[in-house]
């Protein structure tokens, strides 16, 4: 059974040829055959699954569903009511919620199948899934290096055919760069577009829930059912959800298309750069018009990032105290040692780095010349954005600067990590939506994504792109390497 298409399983479940429960035990015993090797999932339940799987099948029997017995994969930072969420962290290790989020019960009422919480960086801090507290996630095209980050289990599950859809977090690439390291598509919609309500906070003004997918017609569907307002966020877009299938291959010739100079300067890989240049061309061939563009303000994108995202997250992370839930020390002298303990054994290194930055660029006296400033820059990278669209409908780049690197490799030089993200952060930091499409494999055979780039709410220009570009450009890679198993063919 083909675990690949999502509209293939949808109707083949609301026609009633193939049951939601087949495509459920599918999905598990792919999980079961490959999971061992690629530590994509941290939590799975086969007997709540298959549950579930009933309850869509006797659901079906009166009405057809938009996600029928779609499995899907969870990003274990995303609550859901009686599945363990974790974060990745020890100090949430036995937390159970009491409620899902709003993404997970519209997944759900739309017939769709959660069949596990899918592993992450802690705290959904990291580029490469090496921070989790619990496994290592690794690349099915090469075990040895990372499938990317912080949402990399979510990308391995779709990537190595586990299931056809995914949920992922974004605050600075957290699912375009996974996406692009695993060959796959990822999204990130506007800020607001989904809402983020039971989603564990990072970083509150960055943070997305994200969709990956195999096609962009899949993240078309996934994303019409997830999208749009929610009374529990306020921070949620007031705005209709456009039908996103629609006109999805209308043909995209004359779409003018920036090319930010910025993002192909130094510090991106030789292999990365020819094989992008080779997909711009590509756009051009379908009659969209290619023009340099300039993002002045990107020089200082990493470093505001990082401010931002860190002074946020000490702000977040405060609540994890021992107190009130999660991780407490067993053994401590009074109450502010039970913190101190708490804090110190439950957190991991990263996270900790992390709460350190913020907690200083928030300090008295540090708070108008770190986060303050941080924000007048965030700011101008906004406006950098709105002159561009000013001349053209979406922008095309590299994801990141180099391919999947191999596992170790930078996990102790945190200024070498935090670079990998200098294509993606501004496009959280301006608030846009933004695409990886596959685009190519090095000689190493290692996937590398195109990114596009557009204006807030038009994710609908993003994949009309994506459609256009895939059905006349596809892309075929190498076999997958990992316990002798490749990637499962698409079945027609």
């Amino acid at each position: 059974m083909n675990l690949k298409d999502a509209h293939a399983i949808r109707d083949a479940v609301n026609s009633g040829k193939i049951s939601a429960g087949e495509w459920a035990d599918a999905a598990l015993r792919r999980i079961e055959a490959v999971d061992s090797a690629l530590g994509a999932f941290l939590t799975v339940e086969p007997e709540t699954v298959l549950r579930r799987a009933g309850e869509v099948d006797r659901a079906v029997k009166n009405k057809s569903l938009p996600l029928a017995g779609i499995p899907v994969a969870i990003k274990d930072n995303i609550c859901t009511r009686n599945l363990k969420t974790t974060c990745g962290s020890k100090i949430l290790e036995n937390f159970t919620p009491p409620y899902s989020a709003t993404a997970i019960n519209r997944l759900e009422q739309a017939g769709a199948v959660v069949v596990g919480k899918a592993n992450c960086d802690e705290f959904a801090m990291g580029s490469s899934t090496e921070n989790s507290a619990f496994r290592m996630t690794r690349n099915p095209y090469d075990p040895e290096r990372v499938p990317g980050g912080s949402s990399g289990g979510s990308a391995v599950a779709v990537a190595a055919g586990m299931t056809p859809l995914a949920l992922g977090s974004e605050t600075g690439g957290s699912v375009r760069q996974p996406a692009s390291f695993c060959g796959i598509l990822g999204l990130k919609p506007t800020y607001g577009r989904i809402s983020r309500y039971g989603l564990v906070a990072y970083a509150s003004s960055l943070d997305c829930i994200a969709p990956f997918g195999n096609s962009p017609r899949d993240i078309a569907l996934l994303l019409s059912v997830i999208a749009g307002r929610d009374y529990n966020d306020a921070t949620s877009a007031p705005f209709e959800v456009p039908d996103y299938l629609s006109g999805l291959r209308e043909p995209v010739g004359g779409m003018k298309l920036g090319v930010p100079r910025e993002f192909f300067g130094e510090g991106l890989d030789p292999a990365v750069r020819s094989i992008i240049e080779a997909g711009i061309r590509n756009a051009e061939s379908l009659g969209c018009e290619v023009r340099e563009v300039s993002l002045p303000h990107t020089r200082y994108a990493v470093a505001d990032y990082y401010v931002i995202a860190s002074a946020e997250a000490s702000s977040n992370l405060a609540r994890y105290d021992g107190v009130k839930y999660g991780y407490r020390s067993p053994e401590y002298d009074d109450l502010i040692d039970m913190y101190r303990t708490s804090r110190s054994q439950g957190f991991g290194p990263e996270v900790k780095r992390r709460i350190m930055i913020g907690t200083y660029a928030l300090s008295s006296g540090y708070y108008d010349a770190y986060y303050g400033r941080a924000m007048k820059v965030r700011t101008l990278i906004r406006r950098d954005y709105d002159r561009a669209f000013e001349k053209v409908d979406a922008l095309l780049s590299p994801v990141s600067p180099t391919p999947a690197f191999r596992i170790g490799e930078k996990i102790s030089d945190p200024l070498a990590m935090y670079l990998s993200d200098i294509y993606t952060v501004t496009a959280n930091l301006a608030g846009i939506p933004a695409l990886s499409l596959p685009c190519g494999f090095t000689r190493e055979g290692l996937p590398v994504g195109l990114q596009v780039l557009a204006n807030q709410f038009q994710e609908g220009t993003l994949l009309r792109f994506a459609e256009n570009y895939m059905q006349a450009f596809p892309v075929s890679g190498p076999p997958m390497k990992f316990q002798g198993i490749s990637r499962p063919e698409i079945e027609d």
